[in-house]
């Protein structure tokens, strides 16, 4: 009976032919999957690594690949080196393939860069073959293994099965994870201590341990601390206690670009090798072409989820990532550091003078990081993001591969093959989502409507897809309408409503082509299941998903990258909404605001009237319309959907600073809850981190006593006296990243850089390395003196500069709609005390 499992890693090498003669090479896959019984590895022997070719390009690709790679020869045992085949596949001219097979994956590499030096064009030469195996049995990450016919051995700590059956299945994996956490020197070379937690996802098993140099017993009241001698019998004891306990998944926070990181090069300078692939290999390291000092990193059999890019993916934003900021954010605690901000000084301190607190901050760290997985379920979403995309669950961003993996076995299936990527595509950066002029002002009952996922109810309704434009644009030539004048009469002037449907800048989709709807549907029916069952895990992940595909179609980093495809998306939407507008204001409403998918809309209502009844109605209303109008006209079903969204019982849209025509995405209202009234800011000072923490309390207060009809003249004149009088000096720190190394920075010098400057002069002056020249984050004040760091700033606070800059423009966005002003009501309460 086939074994279920979830796939941890995949990989893929030119080995050794077993039974080959010779020092001949042939491609192998190599699957690591969880399974109930342990890990197991999966190895799929003598593949063939392929791509396709035009088949009329195919005499030229044999001269070439003849003069380089020999001859395609055939022997009854052995895989040629390469060899051509006809398959029943077209590419996206409607011309005939060829497949082109070879025996090792780098010689298939070597292949494509051959041919495509001399103009031809090798297609789906850039897919991994281990994901290629995968995608086309439609395995994700759950996996049946069926080894009834292969061979099985024992590895130490594993099994491995070779050349066994895989397909598709339903599999809840429980994984061992190990939290990972050290502590250096702050100049980065000595390593102190390492911090191990191990946890399990399904269990409240754990065990903790912190390894550090040392001497004498461990406290009675911390038994996980164990003291070693030196840095190599640290790592020694690592590396055994590791493979020991042989965890699924590795979580940290920066993990790979700092924890592994160090490890590697500590473990190089001590001749010792980092073995934490499950197979006892090394871990392999991939420098980003970005970034010289950004690394990825490989761990067969392993995964290793940096909780930083974990949240990231999962769509959580933080003002800092700090994991102090987060933990304190999330958990209501951070660090066992009194300060964040210098722990550098201070874990050198505890390591020469108090090593059990240093331990416990060690162990803190670990504590953290999982408590903010389980808190936020990372591990559930990843698990469901695998499960949904084909990717492995450590992988962020691969958008665009997770589009392939779906998308393209079902494209074979109807016949033809991808496109290749293009260097220089026409039309990037297609028209964004449609964002109404707003009507400034200060309202009593908005409506929210928001439709639905629009983007992704735009490509299942309008048949936006790939291979439907490749069809369309097929069907066209037959019909006859080549001349650009029929072709933007298409929207109106279809000669063929029954099988194709218009897009826009010349776009034409044929309906029956389309492979888009159907995945999009069957991930719709997914969240709606998801949704029922209360699985906001698998929900929010279909989410992201669903919406990344207007984002893949638009990047030319997608191989179907075509410009009319994500401008027939917006621009559809933009028609959307300007006649939802239209709709809503014939009903005697007004509409004050759109972005992007939704409507705000001033309620035409008599007093005491039902809001949340209006809402529905209205809601009910567009969708009726739209489904009519679609059917009528376009011979469509609608996926449209318009959701009542939110009642803001009082609602203020500000204008631009200094001008009279109203902002865009800044607003803010007073919602009533079950609860009890709220707030909600959407783009104000009050929910951005560049503003002090003043600032932001300051603007939630006045808005809170303007919508609540309370006073709020002397509220500004306390505010003043509190800043004045210096009581809320810690309430004035910004906080800024330096997103460049300081020299870089020449003219215009922004505040916060010359802060950082001066800290650095500072640090220097006083013995200590310099802590901002390459950039970071900084936190600083304004003085009489200018901008100074708060590590050292000396000189007094410029209270008028900070009333000036922060507190008299966000009072001024809402008193303008009241007939008064922030100087108005200053100048009068100074007449009223001078």
């Amino acid at each position: 009976m086939p074994e279920p499992g979830f796939i941890l890693s995949r990989h893929w090498d030119d080995v050794p032919i077993r039974s080959g003669p010779g020092k001949l090479r042939q491609l192998q896959l190599s699957y690591w999957v969880h399974t109930r019984t342990g890990p197991l590895q999966v190895v799929i022997d003598e593949q063939t690594a392929v791509c396709f070719l035009p088949a009329a390009q195919l005499p030229q690709a044999q001269t070439i690949l003849e003069r380089h790679l020999g001859r395609s020869v055939h022997h009854p045992a052995i895989t040629p080196v390469w060899e051509a085949r006809p398959v029943e596949l077209r590419d996206f001219s409607r011309q005939p393939v060829v497949a082109l097979y070879f025996r090792e994956q780098r010689t298939l590499y070597r292949a494509r860069d051959l041919l495509g030096k001399q103009g031809l064009t090798p297609l789906e030469a850039d897919i991994s073959p281990a994901d290629r195996y995968l995608m086309e049995r439609f395995i994700t990450g759950p996996v049946a293994v069926d080894g009834s016919a292969a061979t099985e051995t024992a590895g130490d700590g594993y099994r491995r099965l070779r050349n066994p059956r895989l397909q598709p299945a339903s599999y809840a994996p429980h994984f061992s994870l190990l939290s990972l956490d050290i502590e250096t020197s702050m100049e980065g070379d000595h390593l102190y201590s390492i911090g191990l937690l191990l946890t399990h996802s399904h269990s409240d098993e754990r065990e903790a341990l912190v390894l550090m140099i040392g001497e004498g017993d461990a406290p009675a009241d911390q038994p996980y601390l164990q003291f070693v001698t030196d840095e190599q019998q640290l790592m020694e004891q690592f590396l055994q206690w590791f493979q020991e306990r042989n965890p699924d998944i590795i979580i940290g926070w920066n993990v790979v670009n700092f924890d592994l990181r160090f490890l590697q090069r500590k473990a190089d300078s001590l001749r010792l090798r980092l073995a934490l692939g499950r197979d006892g290999s090394n871990l392999e390291w991939r420098q980003s072409r970005e970034d010289d000092n950004h690394y990825t990193v490989i761990c067969p059999g392993r995964l290793i989820m940096d909780g930083i890019d974990t949240l990231r993916s999962a769509t959580w934003n933080f003002e800092s990532f700090a994991l102090d900021a987060v933990a304190h954010e999330l958990l209501g605690r951070g660090k066992l550091s009194e300060d964040v901000d210098h722990r550098g000084e201070t874990i050198t301190e505890q390591f020469l003078d108090d090593k059990p607190a240093l331990a416990a901050y060690n162990l803190e760290d670990c504590q953290l990081v999982w408590d903010i997985f389980c808190h936020t379920r990372l591990l559930d979403f990843a698990i469901e993001r695998g499960r949904l995309t084909g990717l492995a669950l450590d992988r962020f961003g691969g958008s665009v591969a997770a589009f392939d993996h779906r998308y393209l076995p079902r494209l074979h299936r109807r016949g033809y093959v991808a496109p290749m990527l293009q260097e220089n595509p026409e039309g990037v950066g297609s028209p964004g989502g449609y964002v109404m002029d707003s009507i400034p002002g200060l309202y009593e009952n908005v409506l929210v409507l928001d439709f639905k996922s629009l983007y992704p109810s735009i490509m299942r309704t309008f048949k936006i897809d790939p291979l439907a434009r490749v069809a369309g644009e097929a069907r066209l030539q037959v019909l006859g309408v080549t001349d650009e004048p029929r072709r933007d009469r298409l929207e109106t002037d279809n000669p063929d409503r029954e099988q194709l449907v218009a897009g826009f800048n010349g776009a034409v989709f044929a309906k029956q082509e389309a492979l888009l709807p159907d995945i999009i549907g069957e991930l719709w029916a997914a969240r709606d299941q998801a949704k029922a069952h209360g699985n906001g895990a698998m929900s929010q992940a279909i989410k992201i998903i669903m919406n990344s595909f207007y984002g893949v179609l638009g990047t030319p980093g997608c191989r179907f990258f075509d410009y009319r495809l994500p401008s027939s998306i917006t621009l559809r939407g933009h028609q959307i909404l300007t006649r939802s507008r239209q709709l809503i204001e014939a009903q005697g409403h007004q509409v004050i605001y759109g972005d992007t998918d939704s409507v705000f809309v001033r309620a035409s209502v008599e007093e005491g009237g039902d809001m949340q009844q209006v809402g529905r109605e209205l809601a009910l209303y567009l969708n009726q319309w739209w489904r009519e109008h679609l059917d009528e006209h376009y011979q469509l079903q609608s996926y449209l959907e318009i959701e009542f969204e939110t009642h803001y019982r009082k609602f203020v849209m500000p204008t631009i600073r200094g001008a009279e025509t109203g902002s865009k995405k800044r607003y803010a209202g007073l919602v009533a809850t079950a609860d009890g009234d709220k707030l909600v800011f959407k783009g104000l000072e009050a929910v951005r981190t560049d503003w002090t923490q003043k600032a932001r309390e300051f603007q939630r207060e006045l808005y809170r006593r303007v919508f609540a009809g309370e006073a709020f003249e002397d509220y500004i004149q306390q505010t003043l006296e509190e800043i004045r009088s210096g009581a809320c000096d810690q309430q004035l720190v910004y906080r800024k990243r330096i997103r460049r190394p300081l020299a870089e920075y020449q003219r215009n010098v922004p505040p916060h850089v010359q802060a950082a400057r001066k800290a650095d002069e500072w640090l220097q002056a006083t013995g200590r390395p310099p802590r901002y020249e390459r950039g970071g984050w900084i936190r600083y004040l304004l003085t009489v003196k200018g901008p100074e760091p708060l590590e050292h700033a000396p000189s007094a606070l410029d209270y008028d500069t900070y009333i000036e800059r922060q507190i008299a423009p966000l009072a001024n966005g809402i008193l303008h709609f009241l007939d008064t002003s922030f100087e108005a009501i200053t100048a009068r309460q100074f007449g009223l005390f001078g």
